[in-house]
C-alpha cells in the first residue's frame, strides 16, 4: 500500500502554538503572524484576538507585541533568539523588566522539560 502524505502548507493553515513565534496586532483587527520562515498579516475579530492574547504560550513583550515562550532558542543582552544568535533567525529586542520574566518563564520551561524525559 503506498500512501501519499499530507504536507501541510504553514503559510495558509498554521498552528498558533507550534508554527508562530510571535504575533503584532495592528489597526482594525489586523494581526501579523511571524513563524521561522514567513510572515503572515490576517484580519481577525475583536473576540478572536481576545482569544489569542489569552493564550498561555504567549506573554507581552510590548503594547502591541506578543512572544511564543516555548519558540525562544535564547536571550542575550537585550535580545530575544528564535534561533541561533549568529544566524539569521529571527529576533526582537525586549526591555530590561520584560526580560528578567521571560527569562524566569524560560528556565522554568527548561526545568519542566527536563523533568518530562524518561530515564
Amino acid at each position: 500500500m503506498n500512501v501519499a502524505q499530507h504536507e501541510r502548507d504553514v503559510y495558509t493553515n498554521f498552528d498558533l502554538e507550534s508554527d508562530v513565534l510571535y504575533f503584532r496586532i495592528g489597526g482594525q483587527g489586523l494581526v501579523s503572524f511571524h513563524g521561522r520562515n514567513y510572515n503572515r498579516k490576517k484580519k481577525l475579530s475583536a473576540g478572536e484576538i481576545q482569544q489569542l492574547k489569552k493564550k498561555n504560550t504567549y506573554f507581552q513583550i510590548s503594547s502591541n507585541c506578543f512572544i511564543n515562550i516555548t519558540k525562544i532558542k535564547s536571550i542575550a543582552s537585550k535580545t530575544i533568539y528564535f534561533g541561533s544568535e549568529h544566524s539569521d533567525a529571527k529576533h526582537l529586542p525586549v526591555n530590561r523588566r520584560k526580560r528578567s520574566v521571560i527569562e524566569q518563564l524560560f528556565i522554568q520551561r527548561m526545568k519542566n522539560n527536563e523533568t518530562r524525559i524518561p530515564n
